[in-house]
């Protein structure tokens, strides 16, 4: 069967199902100002009982927030939750910690070198590598524009 581009497209645009975009949107916001709230809390917790100032208790709260999405990942919890969160579970950074970790965990029977090594930034790699090169450019302007 020989088919346009076009006439494909709409065809597929007809059988696809419709995306609820309030209710995801909603539920994003729901969650990612959830986990943010959460964080705020633990690092309240860190300076009031661990006696810590702001930067140190910043600094631990990321690692908390770290540590819950790679165990919630290791449980397979944080795919369920992320279904119904959407990219609520996404932009913190519980959803780069995730990133990291799936990968590693679904290499593992391929062992530790060619497995989890090789695969374990196949996602978060190019955040990465194009992260680094975008804060790079902006500086190298900024630095040209204070010049002036």
């Amino acid at each position: 069967m020989n088919m346009e581009k076009e006439t494909y497209k709409r065809l597929a645009d007809a059988h696809a199902p419709r995306s609820p975009i309030g209710k995801n949107c909603l539920f994003a916001f729901l969650f990612g100002g959830g986990i943010c709230t959460l964080a705020q809390g633990i690092r309240e917790v860190w300076m009031s009982l661990g006696g810590m100032g702001e930067e140190d208790a910043g600094t631990l709260t990321c690692v908390t927030l770290i540590l819950a999405a790679v165990v919630l990942t290791g449980l397979g919890w944080f795919d369920r939750i992320a279904k119904i969160a959407g990219a609520g579970t996404l932009v913190p950074i519980t959803g780069f910690a995730n990133a990291v970790v799936s990968p590693a965990i679904d290499s593992h029977a391929e062992g530790l070198i060619l497995g989890v090594g090789a695969k374990i930034f196949t996602v978060a790699g190019p955040v990465l590598l194009y992260g680094t090169l975008a804060g790079s450019i902006y500086g190298v302007i900024y630095f040209l524009f204070s010049l002036f």
